[in-house]
This record gives C-alpha cells, structure tokens and sequence, in this order.
C-alpha cells in the first residue's frame, strides 16, 4: 500500500468565461521514505494537484477523483473536522513563499508552538521547548532569541527554514514541499535542499517536491511525475528520465538546459497538444 495514492484526479475553477480545467485526470503516488519530484513549467498545475490533497483550495474549486488515499485512509469521504487532524500533522506542507505564508502579526516562536497546541495538545513549557528545538534542528542559530521575532525581521532563507519546523514539528508522514527555493540565493537554495533531503531520511517521511528546477530533481529525487497543461506526461525513476525520457515534451525540456544547448542560443519549447505528449 502507498503513502499516498491519487487516481485519476481533476481540479476546475468556475470563472466568469466557463470552468477552468487546471489539474486533467492525473495519477502519482509516493511511499514512505521516497522522495517524488513533480516537475513543468510554470502553470502545470502542480501545486493546484497538491493543494487538492491538502484541502486548501478556495471554494471556487471543484475537485473530483476516483480515488485519493492517505495511509490507508480515504480523504474523499472525509469531513473537514477530520481532516484538519490529518493535515498540518500527518501530511505538511512548505509553501512556495515563506514571506506570504507566516502571519507578520506574530512571533515565529508564536506560529511553531500553535501548531504543537492544535495538533499535540502540548502545555505551554513543553511547546516552547519543542520550539527551540526545532530552529535549532533547521539550522537557525541562537534558537532561544529567534522565537521572538518577527518574520519581517528575519531574511528569506529564515523565514523558509521557520516554515520547515512548522512543517515537521508534529513528525509527518509525507511532507510536500512547493518550490521551497524559490527567491533564495544559491548558497541558501543548496542548504535548504540538503536540509530537506537530511530531515527526510532522518524522519523516514515521503517527500514530494514540486519544482522546475530539473537540478533539483537530479539531486534529490528517487522518481519523478513530469506535468504539462494539467496532465501527467511521464512518470520514470530519475536516472531513466535522463538518460530515456519518452515523452516528447520531457525531451524538449531537458533539451533546454544551458549544459544541453549545442548554439548561441537556448532552444525554447514548442506549444505541443498534451493529448500527444504522453509517454507510452
């Protein structure tokens, strides 16, 4: 049985011209202990997919699938009262940027220990050394002072190492990460994928990590779901979808890597139709 197993998921937006298909008939699934990049440009609805699992699209949204199962346990059929147990304990999300997802109105300290209170139900003694221990375990020095300040006041790679203890401050069972870099400088992007990759096997967790960084995928993933207009055009291991990619769209992307480029200039993606992209 998987971690996390999704059949043949659609998520649409009712808009003012008509609905709206962001996420078309996708599966994926990722076990305990690996790590499933979901990767595409810009649009593909990878997050969309994702926020799905975790329940936090708007109420515009309309999500159907056949199936979407967390450990064994079906989140279709579940209540939102349910739910709100499972999500933020069992399943954790990093959110693409860590300035918009904390609240400026309250300490970091504040944010980490309301989910140890909601979730573990933790006195306030206990919360605040959980607390310190998790900034000390993200790598964020003088743990014990931190807790006080505000996100505004710490710098992005911070504030993206806050969002992670938050994310595995109740020991989840998958954690989703959703472009975790992005907006860092590479010096910090490389820290917080090695923090990343380290936290997961330490913790035994599935990791899903949604990136257009084909980089990111080369270093940290065991297998990898490649998304194009909302559909799945392949699914491989990560060294098969290197060395043979099948899909002609996993090919065009890969093919305009700077390292893969033969002229002056880098070749640029075609428009394609995804009916016929997808890898057989």
């Amino acid at each position: 049985m998987h971690l996390l197993e999704v059949r043949n998921l659609t998520v649409s937006f009712d808009t003012s011209v008509g609905l709206f298909h962001a996420v078309k008939g996708i599966d994926l699934h990722v076990d305990a202990r690996e790590v499933l990049a979901i990767v595409g440009e810009s649009g593909s609805g990878k997050s969309v997919a994702m926020l799905s699992v975790m329940g936090l699209l708007p109420a515009t949204a309309t999500v159907t699938a056949d199936s979407m199962e967390f450990d064994g346990r079906d989140l279709l059929t579940m209540s939102a009262a349910q739910r709100r147990k499972i999500i933020g304990r069992d399943v954790a999300m990093i959110f693409q940027e860590p300035m918009t997802s904390l609240n400026p109105c309250f300490t970091v300290g504040f944010q980490i220990e309301e989910v140890l209170r909601f979730h573990l139900g933790m006195g306030r003694t206990e919360r605040r050394a959980r607390a310190v221990e998790l900034l000390r375990q993200v790598g964020i020095p003088e743990p014990e002072q931190r807790l006080h300040s505000f996100p505004h006041q710490m710098s992005g790679g911070q504030n993206q190492r806050v969002m992670i203890a938050m994310a595995i401050a109740c020991s989840p069972k998958l954690l989703i990460a959703d472009e975790p870099t992005t907006a860092l400088d590479v010096t910090i992007q490389k820290q917080i994928l090695d923090l990343l990759v380290h936290l997961q096997a330490e913790h035994g967790m599935g990791l899903i990590m949604i990136t257009h960084n084909i980089g990111v995928v080369a270093e940290t993933a065991d297998r990898v779901v490649v998304q194009y207009k909302g559909r799945r055009m392949e699914e491989a291991g990560v060294l098969e979808l290197f060395t043979a990619p099948k899909s002609p769209y996993t090919r065009a992307l890969l093919a305009a890597l700077p390292e893969n480029a033969t002229g002056d200039r880098l070749p640029t993606i075609a428009g394609f139709n995804p009916e016929d992209l997808v890898a057989q």
